[in-house]
């Protein structure tokens, strides 16, 4: 067996190992508790997650949710990178974005659901918070990332004679890649944790987010934790089907740099 694969199976057993001992932990707690009102143990979230796996309305829900926080997270996505590119180039608009970016960074999350929910339909209200929160990571990331260019690579190639989309494809967007995979890692588990809250409280038809609500409602704890875990996959499959698109384009730039 080669190193790679010992490697591999070694992140694999001890990632595995990390998970079981979480679970014990959790099922400590669980016994310590005694009371399933307040908390249910692995086995009966596993078993509640099951049992709504086999309906419709799971996936009805679950895919509701992953399609208005997903739109919320692509629209953010490109339009932080639009934006910084934009003001990278100029920097008045730089200094005019200054104020609306650490305005929508430090406003509690609550208060811009709220508003959206007076200005939107409860439909675009997750898409739109979403939005809100992926904006800001995504332009602050990839702001710097241009910023990090090497300016020594960009003046050779001008002295080249290489076009703006030549520089663009072949020095500048493979320099930025890695702030952009580092800032999808973060605001994807932030749209989620947003989108879901606005779910919640806007309580959104065929959405996750109503269906923890009426699991507090009702006191539905297994429920609770189950629509939770759902949260969970469904945040973490996105983020590496994400980064693994980014590091496929990544390898694409790298091989026409060559």
């Amino acid at each position: 067996m080669s190193a790679d694969k010992k490697g591999k199976l070694r992140r694999i057993g001890t990632k595995a190992a990390v998970a079981v001992l979480w679970l014990a932990l959790w099922q400590l707690v669980c016994l310590a508790v005694d009371m399933e009102l307040l908390v249910v143990s692995p086995l009966t979230v596993a078993k509640r997650l099951g049992e709504l796996c086999v309906t419709a309305d799971f996936w009805r829900y679950s895919l509701g949710s992953l399609g208005r926080i997903t739109e919320g997270f692509l629209l953010g996505s490109a339009a932080g990178a639009a934006l910084a590119v934009v003001c990278h180039r100029w920097s008045f608009a730089r200094e005019f974005l200054t104020p609306a970016i650490t305005l929508i960074k430090t406003t509690p999350v609550a208060s811009f659901i709220i508003l959206a929910l007076v200005w939107l339909t409860g439909q675009r209200v997750p898409v739109f918070i979403s939005f809100l929160m992926v904006l800001p990571v995504v332009y602050g990331n990839v702001l710097e990332g241009i910023r990090e260019v090497d300016p020594k690579l960009l003046e050779m190639a001008k002295v080249y004679g290489m076009s703006r989309r030549k520089r663009a494809t072949k020095i500048t967007i493979p320099s930025v890649l890695p702030y952009m995979m580092a800032a999808c890692r973060t605001a994807l588990g932030l749209s989620w944790k947003a989108g879901v809250a606005a779910e919640v409280i806007g309580v959104t038809k065929d959405s996750i987010g109503r269906q923890l609500y009426y699991s507090k409602i009702y006191l539905e704890t297994a429920d609770l934790f189950a629509w939770t875990a759902v949260v969970i996959l469904l945040s973490l499959c996105l983020e590496k089907l994400f980064i693994r698109l980014m590091e496929y384009l990544g390898k694409k730039f790298r091989l026409r740099r060559v």
